[in-house]
This record gives C-alpha cells, sequence and structure tokens, in this order.
C-alpha cells in the first residue's frame, strides 16, 4: 500500500520529480531543484521513513517506486522525467522499469540495477542507541556518534534528520524499519525476463565512488539499452552536493532535450 509523500516543489513546467538517497530528504536537493525550476516544475520527495513523509514497515524499491508514481499522478503528472540518487536511483530505476510510460527520461545518480551490500548497518545501530532524553545540543549527539562514524561531513549529514523541535529530540527516520530492510536495500528487484526501459537515461557516476563503475554497464544497458553513462572524476558518492556545476552541465541539457 503506498504512502502520501510529504514534497517541496519548485518552478513551472515540465514535470520532474526527484528522489534522495539513504538518509536523506527532499531539503538536501533545494539548490539543484531551485536550479531546474527555472525550465521545469521540480517536485522532490522525502521518500517513506524519510523526512516529514509517513513511516510505513515496508521498505523496499516496489513500494517506494509506487509512492512516488502515485503522489505525481495526484499532482497532475501521469508522466514525468525522474532524477534519483543512490537509495533514490534505484526506486526511479524501479519505476521506469515497472511502468515505462510514468516515465519520461530518467537520471540515475551513483547508483546501478546490481545487488550490492550497504555499509551503513552500524550507522543505524550508532543513531538508534543514543539516548535522546540525555541530548540537549547537537554537539552532545555529534560527539555520541563520533566513535562509530568517525567522519565528520557524515555525521553533520546524518544529524539534519534529527529534529530538536521537541523535548526530547526525535529521529526524522524510521530507523527501525531501515535496519530491517538493509538487506533489501542492498540488492534490487527481480525482473521479468526481457524486461527493459527504452526511454533516454543518463547515468552519472562519481569518479572517486564505487558505486557506479564500469563493470555495472552491462547490467545497465541489458535493462537500459538506451543509456548513456557519465562520469564526473573528482565527486564521490555525493555527486550533485559536491560537484553541482559539473552535475547541472550534465542534467540541465539532458532534461531539455
Amino acid at each position: 500500500m503506498s504512502v502520501t509523500l510529504a514534497a517541496s516543489e519548485y518552478g513551472a513546467g515540465a514535470p520532474v520529480a526527484i528522489l534522495h538517497g539513504l538518509f536523506g530528504q527532499a531539503r538536501n536537493w533545494a539548490s539543484i531543484a531551485r536550479r531546474l525550476g527555472v525550465r521545469h516544475r521540480v517536485v522532490v520527495f522525502d521518500l517513506r521513513n524519510h523526512g516529514t513523509s509517513p513511516w510505513d514497515a515496508a521498505m523496499d524499491y516496489p513500494a517506494m517506486a509506487e509512492d512516488v508514481r502515485e503522489a505525481m499522478l495526484v499532482r497532475g503528472h501521469p508522466r514525468f522525467a525522474l532524477i534519483g540518487h543512490s537509495m533514490g536511483g534505484k526506486a526511479a530505476m524501479t519505476l521506469a522499469l515497472g511502468d515505462p510510460a510514468a516515465v519520461e527520461r530518467l537520471v540515475v545518480v551513483d547508483a546501478a540495477p546490481v545487488a550490492q551490500p550497504i555499509p551503513y548497518l552500524s550507522y543505524v545501530q550508532a543513531m538508534r542507541a543514543l539516548d535522546l532524553e540525555a541530548i540537549v545540543r547537537r554537539g552532545e549527539a555529534d560527539a555520541a556518534l563520533a566513535a562509530t562514524i568517525p567522519d565528520a561531513a557524515e555525521r553533520n549529514f546524518l544529524l539534519q534528520s534529527l529534529d530538536f523541535g521537541g523535548e526530547p529530540p526525535r529521529w526524522r527516520l524510521n530507523l527501525a524499519a531501515l535496519e530491517t530492510a538493509m538487506p533489501a536495500l542492498g540488492g534490487f528487484p527481480d525482473f521479468r525476463p526481457g524486461t527493459r526501459y527504452d526511454g533516454p537515461a543518463l547515468f552519472i557516476a562519481g569518479g572517486r565512488s564505487s558505486a557506479l563503475t564500469a563493470a555495472h554497464e552491462p547490467a545497465i544497458r541489458a535493462l537500459f539499452p538506451c543509456a548513456q553513462v557519465a562520469r564526473i572524476a573528482d565527486a564521490g558518492h555525493w555527486v550533485h552536493a559536491e560537484r553541482p556545476v559539473e552535475f547541472l552541465a550534465l542534467v540541465e541539457p539532458f532534461l531539455a532535450d
């Protein structure tokens, strides 16, 4: 059963939906969405169990894809361009393969249609273990997570989902559902032999990331025969955040074709 997704919307024109990655939320894409909103109606979603969208025990790619398809249909967009990063990229591919008529063109950011274990189970467990009753300031949460998550930028990203608007603070993430879903999120759905998306597709890889490499291209082309693959050499997994100018230089003309 689909859930009603929260979303931020920008601009006017041909519709574009954007799907964030694991632990993300719509606001992570605000600057990109504003730029694309100059020529498009951009809808950036909080996926289920993230941000301000509803929580649900089901956390798999078919469920996420159906949430997005229904949300765009309700907005009067039965056909739209679709951009997805990482987990959102796999959800976007699932939607394009399951309902090709709904997806006018597809952009997948640093994700491939293959099973790849997600190395963030320890992050979820560390976040769940935080004693939120004892935390008053973000810095206290940051210090508590440092032993498990030594990278300060990663901690900062995760703590964007810790809401200090109430007492005690609360996660805007359904961590229990995410922990249970880690194996499914690391996989990719099985489709019937011969399933493919024949529309325009652009896959953008971070040159310093292992999530989308040359080894994945045969799997991409088997399902997305019209795919272009581009690499931004000096970017990691967060391609759009690390190199927004180069990212937009690829995406804007692709959406305009």
